[in-house]
């Protein structure tokens, strides 16, 4: 197998010399800025005169913005390999994914012995390389269970805990020459990192042939093995004679044959000369990328990343994986790969997806659902957030996750406006206004995603005094079913930026939306706890006294059962949107009335700080029973049916978030959320839809919609709740415009209007 297939990358080698760091760094500076792709650097800690690598390395993912950072390669004996690990992926995590693991098992016996190393045999250093790569994949492997346990002859975990989890899939590469070493890469390894001048070309069609059997009786594909090379004693010059000395196309020349006859698909040069680092990214790697695309394509070489068997044997039926194009394919994720625990499922409702796709722009998107849409299974989209009616994951369909679409940008702080990608979450939306004394109300969750909420409504702490999150918009970036890159404002496509806020996800894949902020930084956050055992009349109280307050108020209560012979507690959160702590004192005071106060405490408190925060990815678990209602006020006949689904227990979680205020201001046709009477949103998340519904039903009246986030009930009866005519109707119609062919059906499909 000439040519493996894997995509060129290009990097440096650059000496870590002590008495001159600055220059050190600027080297590493260079080779991003001449377009390389790594930067990496000798590890020999027992010598004074050169900087410790881990700390360069370090330093220079601190100072660069896209470059990938190795040691070349790091001393094993010098690095326990539990504690390696863990440095590994807190570097990789603090630089976005740049760190790659260069491993080698350590030579110079004697210095090593001198810093405390010990003393191995070559037999054992082998040996101690391949418990090294077991244990630090296995601390890396937060889908497993329980603690990492190993017992070898050189290192041990007993119940280390795992983590963290590393940005990225870390690529371990190994410097490797002899054939018991081979057989190890072959194995274990991601990478072969050698060096010319310790091999010869001519060694290298050998040493892939080990590397290739040891692969295969692991059960591994070949490909699987990145094959890198340190390139030394090159000189780019205007005339030359031999190998890589003269000038770039010379370069190329020599370079051609290593890639597609001895696999080589990383070249890393060694040398300190800045003159030949800017030549080597700009003018050789353009053109042996170049020359290899089209020898590749002219032979038909399989290109794209190569997956382990077990992750082969994974996939489900109906999709067609190998017809994935070529830019979603390094970051698409299967069932079986490094990650998929932290993809496959949705906040509350455990998922298992054939494939999720993480497009990073809107071509990207566009390409994602032409696909999807040749394949025979389900598709779902999630905008990186989590989302209560369990429509953002499923079982072996394909889930389009907007998660790496999460820019956040501040366009004019003057006058609020910002623009937010699609999948970021709001708590990171949140700070980066407050940092420019801007906040736009979103929900009470940090891990909400833009996507999900800029598409529904977004009923927030701040709904009464500066609207839906909606209310806040001015224009949205759609893709739509037929794969156009629509941008929908009060000018183009006005009537789907209509139907955008508040029926969104039926009409294509929101990939950003531009909004205008309110000047706001800090918050006046009141919260009491109350005892609720009379809770038919002190959830009228509170009704009456949540109407009453100024809007700048915004108040939501959480209940819940009571337990132990006791009855229901409430807990309130109580915004008053600004720093005036004399007028939220006044506004808050009529709620320590509501009912008998068990705890009270009040704060002036940065609006980020009042969101619910988000850790991580979604772990998943039973879906809940979710039901939602619109309240224009809090009837006697409401605060009994709310009272019983308390009293029964058929609800174990009940949520009424106040509307009212701005809100109300809007008029009901000027946006698909038509609800704008509305004074309160009702919430309850039971086990059994049955006895819920039972419950619901005792709302009559009273209940004058729903809120689409809030409810897991799909059907023309709750399409009819969630947009009442004319407002349906009219969505209806440009479902047939949009999306005529139901493509996204997976989240309150709304059924197009038949032909006329």
């Amino acid at each position: 197998m000439p040519d493996y297939g894997r995509s060129l990358e290009f990097g440096t080698f650059v000496t870590p010399r002590a008495q001159d760091p600055d220059a050190v760094v600027g080297l590493a500076e260079l080779t991003e800025a001449a377009g390389l792709d790594l930067v990496t650097f000798q590890d020999h800690p027992y010598n004074p005169d050169l900087l410790d690598t881990w700390t360069l390395l370090s330093w220079v993912a601190a100072r660069t913005e896209r470059l990938r950072v190795s040691g070349n390669v790091l001393n094993l004996p010098l690095r326990p390999p539990a504690v390696l690990a863990r440095a590994a992926a807190s570097l990789d995590r603090l630089s976005g994914g740049r760190f790659e693991l260069g491993l080698g098992a350590g030579g110079f016996q004697e210095a090593v012995h001198a810093m405390g190393g010990g003393h191995r045999t070559p037999g054992e250093a082998v040996d101690a390389l391949s418990e090294a790569v077991d244990l630090i994949r296995a601390t890396w492997d937060t889908d497993a269970r329980g603690g990492v346990r190993t017992r070898g002859e050189h290192y041990s975990a007993h119940g280390m805990r795992r983590g963290p989890e590393p940005a990225h899939e870390i690529g371990i590469w190994l410097g490797a020459y002899k054939p018991r070493m081979l057989r190890l890469v072959g194995a274990k390894a991601d990478g072969w990192l050698p060096s010319l001048g310790y091999l010869r070309v001519e060694d290298l069609p050998e040493s892939n042939r080990i590397i290739d059997e040891s692969a295969v009786r692991a059960g591994r594909d070949p490909r699987q093995v990145r094959r890198l090379l340190n390139l030394s004693g090159a000189a780019l010059l205007p005339t030359g004679r031999g190998f890589l000395r003269g000038p770039a196309e010379q370069w190329v020349r020599d370079l051609l044959p290593l890639a597609l006859e001895n696999g080589i698909s990383t070249f890393v040069l060694g040398t300190d000369d800045p003159r030949t680092i800017q030549a080597f990214g700009r003018e050789v790697a353009p053109a042996l990328r170049e020359a290899v695309e089209g020898e590749r394509a002219s032979v038909g070489t399989p290109t794209g990343p190569v997956r382990p068997s077990a992750t082969l044997a994974a996939r489900r039926s109906g999709i067609d994986y190998d017809a994935l194009p070529a830019a979603l394919r390094d970051t698409a994720v299967e069932p079986g790969d490094r990650g998929y625990t932290g993809v496959r499922h949705g906040y509350m409702q455990r998922g298992r997806p054939g494939l999720v796709l993480r497009p990073a722009d809107p071509g990207q998107v566009a390409q994602a659902l032409a696909y999807a849409r040749e394949q025979d299974v389900p598709l779902n989209v999630r905008s990186g957030g989590h989302g209560i009616s369990g429509r953002s994951t499923n079982d072996g369909g394909v889930v389009v996750d907007l998660g790496r679409m999460n820019r956040i940008e501040v366009l004019d702080a003057g006058s609020g406006r910002v623009r937010l990608g699609a999948g970021a979450r709001w708590g990171d939306v949140a700070a980066t206004l407050h940092r420019h004394g801007l906040a736009i109300s979103s929900g009470d969750h940090g891990g909400v995603g833009v996507g999900g909420i800029a598409t529904t409504g977004g009923l927030g702490y701040m709904s009464r005094a500066h609207g839906l999150t909606i209310d806040r918009l001015t224009a949205a970036e759609l893709v739509t079913a037929d794969g156009r890159v629509l941008r929908v404002d009060a000018e183009h496509h006005p009537e789907l930026f209509w139907a955008v806020r508040g029926a969104g996800a039926n009409f294509g894949v929101l990939t950003s939306v531009e909004a205008v902020a309110s000047p706001v930084r800090d918050v006046v956050l009141g919260q009491f706890v109350y005892d609720a055992a009379d809770t038919e009349e002190f959830l009228r109280i509170w009704g009456a006294t949540a109407e009453a307050a100024p809007r700048e108020v915004t108040a939501f209560l959480t209940m819940g059962p009571g337990h132990g012979g006791q009855g229901p507690a409430a807990q309130a959160m109580v915004v008053h949107a600004g720093d005036d702590t004399d007028a939220a004192v006044r506004a808050l005071e009529p709620f320590l009335r509501v009912g008998p106060v068990l705890d009270q405490r009040a704060q002036v408190a940065p609006y980020p700080a009042v969101l619910v925060g988000h850790q991580g990815p979604h772990a998943g678990g039973a879906t809940p029973v979710s039901r939602s209602a619109l309240l224009e006020h809090i009837t006697p006949q409401a605060a009994r049916a709310m009272a019983r689904t308390l009293g029964t227990g058929d609800a174990y979680f009940m949520q009424l978030r106040q509307v009212g205020g701005a809100v109300n201001d809007v008029v009901p046709d000027a946006t698909a959320y038509a609800h704008r009477p509305a004074n309160f949103s009702l919430a309850a998340m039971g086990s059994r839809a049955d006895l819920l519904d039972r419950r619901w039903a005792e709302l009559g009246e009273a209940a004058r919609g729903l809120y689409l986030s809030f409810d897991t009930r799909t059907g023309p009866e709750v399409l009819a709740q969630a947009f009442p005519e004319p407002a349906l109707g009219r969505l209806r119609e440009l479902k047939a415009e949009y999306d005529p062919d139901h493509v996204f059906d997976q989240n309150f499909p709304i059924a197009p209007a038949p032909a006329r």
